[in-house]
């Protein structure tokens, strides 16, 4: 039995960085918002911890001021570049540009940290209340409106947004996107201080390893001398190869020489941590009748790099435009918000598209070793491969013939 009962116009369920910019960008509108989420902040989201350009792109595409203040956020390294490792164990060290109005492209910085800064933008909004600590039980969709139980509370309005993550009970309630192997990866956390060998430009490391293909090894410097380490690969891939992700961590880090030498001093901060990433590799449904499905909620993860920050941002900040045209013409039906997704994906299928695509290439390590051998050799490939890293069009070339028989027949200049 709920204590209490209250209205709003719209509930966000989950106050990470796709509910955040959901009701930031709904700070000057006259409508009442319910954040409800089961954690207290600060609290940890098991992640990578690396916040890519299009992060900071888009903090300022909300607000100057708030990119402005993120830049100034103490909680956090610059990252100007990112180490690919091959399957052969050779390396290229490729750096940022930087098309962001900031100090560096990249940046680092524990969910923990990150998430109470954005958490912290909107405590205070007029418009929004907070309620943290409050699990979801149950979500109920009718003609006249959303209901919400907690375990305390009702929460009544007339749409819902779901920004909950990977296991978003908004999806399982109201939705209909369904955990499917080959479009879902599995992930290991595990932070740790004293580890060596960082690059001078604090690069993100991605090792491709071939008995982790298609999915890599990481190792993300943090503040204060700690570090992010861990694997993710396709859930298809883990189940059918039968790997314990945490026995796969430990073993090689102790079993590849480079690796063993650089955690030779280091010490682990915590037990390896799992979590799952949802992966934008097949377009879905993700709104319907009342609701709108944000970030992880909408499987909005990058297949290749695993990166979702900045699609939440994004995706959040998009919803809002769809949540006002709703409430101008009191139209909250799936056929009035199915427009957001037709925006979501046109934004974003490109990219994500291509990634899937670069993802399968994993499978074919020789192909991986010859690029980064070429590109060691040929500063033309290093520029362009740069380019890449921030331009779809492209990084098209990449899923191409054409660009590998270049590269082999040295015709990139």
């Amino acid at each position: 039995m709920t204590d209490s009962s209250y209205v709003f116009d719209l509930l966000i369920v989950g106050a990470g960085p796709a509910g955040f910019a959901c009701a930031y960008q709904l700070r000057n509108q006259d409508l009442k918002i319910a954040i409800i989420d089961q954690a207290t902040f600060p609290r940890d989201k098991i992640c990578g911890d690396a916040l890519s350009a299009d992060v900071v792109n888009q903090l300022y595409r909300m607000e100057e001021s708030l990119g402005e203040k993120f830049e100034k956020f103490a909680e956090k390294i610059d990252s100007h570049g990112v180490r690919f490792v091959a399957p052969n164990h050779t390396s290229l060290a490729i750096n940022y540009q930087n098309p962001n109005q900031g100090n560096a492209a990249g940046y680092i910085s524990k969910r923990l940290d990150f998430d109470h800064f954005l958490f912290q933008e909107i405590e205070n909004q007029s418009n929004v209340e907070i309620f943290q600590g409050e699990k979801v039980l149950d979500i109920l969709s009718s003609s006249d409106g959303i209901e919400l139980n907690t375990a305390t509370a009702k929460f009544s309005g007339s749409i819902i947004v779901g920004a909950d993550g990977a296991h978003s009970i908004v999806n399982r309630k109201l939705g209909n996107i369904k955990v499917e192997k080959d479009h879902y990866c599995a992930g290991i956390r595990q932070y740790y201080e004293g580890v060596s060998g960082f690059h001078e430009d604090q690069h993100i490391e991605l090792h491709f390893y071939k008995e982790l293909l298609p999915g890599y090894f990481w190792i993300f410097p943090l503040p204060n001398g700690q570090a992010n380490v861990g694997l993710g690969m396709l859930s298809s891939e883990v189940s059918k190869r039968k790997i314990d992700l945490k026995k796969a961590l430990t073993d090689l880090i102790q079993s590849k020489p480079h690796l063993r030498n650089r955690f030779k001093n280091s010490i682990p901060l915590e037990k390896p941590q799992g979590f799952g990433l949802p992966i934008g590799s097949k377009k879905r449904p993700i709104s319907g009748d009342r609701f709108l499905l944000l970030g992880d909620a909408a499987s909005l993860i990058d297949p290749f790099t695993g990166e979702g920050i900045g699609n939440a941002l994004r995706s959040g900040r998009i919803a809002a435009e769809y949540i006002i045209k709703a409430f101008e013409n009191q139209n909250f039906t799936s056929d009035a918000l199915k427009q957001y997704d037709k925006m979501i994906y046109h934004k974003m299928w490109n990219e994500l598209r291509v990634s899937r695509q670069l993802q399968k290439l994993l499978k074919y390590p020789r192909l991986f070793n010859f690029v980064v051998k070429q590109a060691n050799n040929n500063s033309s490939v290093r520029t362009l491969l740069t380019s890449m890293l921030d331009n779809v069009d492209l990084k098209k070339e990449l899923v191409k013939l054409g660009f590998y028989l270049k590269l082999l027949f040295g015709d990139i200049r």
